[in-house]
């Protein structure tokens, strides 16, 4: 007689102790920005794991992500979707919902979009380590879409569809990890739950000081709405000073129209003539309201100073005063009138670079390693079963306390 052992039901939990499996999602992989030096991490702390993303150009990406099995949508093989991504928008929330999860342990999303969505079995931990809640439906609806118009018209109907799939879809993460306090407070408002905080990395070990500053200043960044390039352009053609701008998107051709002779487009470049910049500049400039931004200590890292508007993550990674100059008016103005006063101080490139290397990927790398790892045993030893449901509470109830600089103590 054979016998047999029945295969285990999808609900079963593996036993404790035994190696989890790990798949990554990710909204879409076209390039190497923030949420990608993010996920790389995730890559090396988990070498085994399975990517699930919507789309992949794996020649843009690093060897750290590329080397892994990446499983794609079927946005892969429809058109346009190179340039054109963005337009299929309203099949994302689908697409993500289709990722088969079932095989895994841990699902980690690291998500600015629709990754948080992915549904995984009740016999897996999903942590979330969110870039922020949508901001086109959320917060930047009018930098993307403007304020009026025919566009705006069309688009709301589906955002009002779409920002009721994002918080019901949001359930379905069982821990939160933000990126900063500012997200932290956005995911607190938009889905009602409290959130850890660790801080993104920056490679502080490839971004170093060299050589002297020279004439131009610089700005490292997406060419999208959000971003606000278009304030850097306006003020710096005002000053007649150089700027250096870095990056590719859907705005460079209307800022290079808007560009006087001073302003000069470099495209995407890779990271050793990007680290050639920063060392070479003479104040780092980030004119947007960003969820965190890991630029501005990469140019800190380098030993510059950054002159930056006052909202948003900026106000987490850089000394006013002491690392750059802080604007509080989101204006040209505004903007002209901190170059100047940058102009007129002399800052220690020795404290930026003290600065940027609390935030080092080290460090980073260990503190993940270490929640995530305690977030799993603590989801193995309650039986590694979970039934969904939305995580709320007053902000800062049960703070972790540490002394890392990478953790703040506000969330959770």
């Amino acid at each position: 007689m054979h016998s047999t052992t029945p295969s285990p039901s999808p609900d079963t939990p593996r036993r404790v102790g035994a190696a989890p499996r790990v798949a990554l999602v990710h909204d879409w992989l076209n390039g190497m920005r923030g949420g990608e030096k993010i996920l790389e991490v995730l890559c090396e702390l988990f070498p085994d794991a399975v990517i699930h993303t919507l789309m992949c150009e794996r020649e843009r990406l690093s060897p750290a992500i590329a080397r892994m099995e990446i499983r794609t949508s079927c946005l892969q093989r429809l058109p346009l979707r190179r340039a054109h991504y963005r337009w299929y928008l309203p099949l994302f929330p689908a697409l993500v919902e289709r990722f088969d999860l079932h095989d895994f342990d841990l699902v980690v999303s690291t998500s600015h979009c629709v990754a948080k969505g992915a549904r995984a079995p009740r016999t897996a931990l999903h942590v979330c380590y969110c870039l922020t809640p949508m901001r086109y439906i959320w917060y930047f609806g009018d930098e993307y879409f403007g304020r009026w118009g025919w566009r705006r018209r069309l688009a709301e109907p589906f955002f009002a569809s779409l920002r009721r799939w994002d918080v019901r879809s949001a359930k379905r993460v069982d821990r939160w990890i933000a990126i900063s306090r500012h997200v932290a407070d956005r995911i607190e408002r938009v889905y009602g739950a409290r959130s850890e905080i660790i801080y993104p990395p920056v490679d502080a070990a490839f971004f170093t000081p060299g050589g002297a500053p020279g004439a131009y200043h610089l700005a490292v960044s997406a060419l999208v709405p959000y971003k606000r390039l278009d304030i850097a352009v306006r003020a710096f053609n005002a000053l007649r000073l150089p700027l250096v701008i870095v990056g590719e998107g859907p705005e460079r051709r209307g800022l290079e129209s808007l560009a006087g002779p001073t302003v000069t487009f470099r495209g995407w470049l890779p990271d050793a003539e990007v680290r050639e910049l920063y060392r070479g500049c003479r104040a780092f400039v980030f004119p947007g309201e960003e969820d965190f931004g890991i630029t501005p200590l990469e140019a800190q890292a380098c030993g510059r100073p950054v002159i930056a508007y006052a909202r948003g993550g900026a106000l987490e990674t850089v000394r006013d005063g002491e690392t750059g100059i802080l604007f509080r008016e989101q204006s040209p103005e505004a903007l002209a009138g901190a170059v100047r006063e940058a102009s007129r101080r002399a800052f220690d490139p020795a404290a930026a670079r003290a600065n940027a290397l609390s935030f080092d990927r080290a460090r980073f790398r260990e503190t993940l390693r270490e929640r995530l790892g305690k977030a799993l045993a603590d989801f193995r030893r309650a039986g590694g079963i979970i039934r969904r449901r939305p995580r709320q509470g007053a902000r800062g109830r049960g703070s972790i306390r540490t002394n890392s600089p990478l953790i703040s103590t506000d969330h959770y």
